[in-house]
């Protein structure tokens, strides 16, 4: 499990993420002897044969394992530990898949799955695998473009071809000409330190459903669909170069409950700004929403060129 002289790991992974944000997993068997990290979560891979490059293993194992033959690029690398207590290293590569994983032709372990970020946290997971699929969700939430993001965003033509949009959901509450707005904790991978909506990314789920759950998850509030209604789109790209982002600002005419710092982690505190007196620093598309929605318009377009 050591590395080669020119420093490329023995050890190779593949990470495939679907356009959901799930992760393919992999259920190692708990009773095959010598076998790494048995009766665990991890992502396909191994080792290199002979004179292969990194580049080289990981596509012959995909196939070996899954069958799928796809595009990869090189992600990350990151330390494991094997049988007896050797040590070595894992070139991580990222790629993008969407299909079924009941269909394909396992070949070694007990299942593939998909799998999203949150509920990893509660698989009995491989160790290196989580802190690779921790970092990956990392990047994508500062929407770092490059081969850190499945689908980056690639420099296009306009009309060149579809592109998946990340959907955000958002939250406008307006309460005697204030606005609800939460402080983004400083670790915080999105906005640190930056006074921004109750939001979250759509998962699995419509727009107003993602707003519901981030409500009652964030801030404790309860929404229901009925009270709920469009107030305005912001459609940007930020950094330049990056995949897009279609933000939808929902404002909510009644809500139950008192807000509160459900998840300190990412929000410090809630507080009510009057919204022609906005705190500083806010997160820009989130005051251009509220411009605009004082101004009686619908949709913005940031970051464009």
């Amino acid at each position: 499990m050591s590395s080669t002289p020119s420093g490329e790991p023995r050890g190779t992974a593949a990470l495939l993420v679907n356009p959901r944000g799930q992760y393919l997993l992999h259920l190692r068997d708990a009773n095959k002897p010598h076998i790494c990290d048995p009766g665990t979560w991890s992502i396909p891979g191994g080792g290199r044969e002979g004179d292969e490059t990194a580049r080289e293993a990981i596509a012959r194992e995909l196939k070996e394992e899954t069958g799928l033959t796809v595009p990869l690029e090189p992600f990350t690398v990151v330390d494991c530990h094997g049988p007896g207590g050797t040590t070595g290293r894992i070139q991580v590569y990222l790629g993008a898949w969407d299909g079924d994983a009941d269909a394909l032709p396992l070949s070694e372990g007990i299942m593939l799955r998909w799998f999203d970020a949150r509920t990893t946290a509660h698989l009995t997971m491989c160790p290196w695998t989580q802190q690779v699929i921790d970092q990956h969700r990392a990047q994508v939430l500062r929407a770092e473009p490059g081969p850190h993001t499945a689908n980056p965003a690639p420099a296009a033509e306009p009309g060149s071809g579809a592109l998946l949009n990340i959907v955000g959901a958002h939250l406008h509450l307006e309460r005697d000409g204030r606005v609800l707005l939460g402080l983004r904790h400083p670790d915080s991978a999105f906005g640190a330190s930056h006074h921004h909506f109750l939001a979250g990314h759509c998962e699995q789920e419509s727009a107003v459903a993602c707003l519901i759950r981030e409500a009652r998850e964030e801030a404790g509030l309860l929404l229901r669909a009925g009270d709920i209604e469009l107030a305005h789109v912001v459609h940007l790209v930020d950094p330049p170069g990056s995949r897009p982002r279609l933000q939808l600002v929902f404002r909510a005419h009644r809500w139950e409950g008192t807000e509160e710092v459900r998840e300190p982690a990412k929000c410090v505190s809630w507080g009510w700004w009057p919204a022609d007196a906005l705190p500083e620093p806010m997160v820009p598309y989130a005051r251009a929403a509220i411009d605009g929605i004082r101004a009686g318009l619908l949709y913005t377009e940031m970051g464009w060129l």
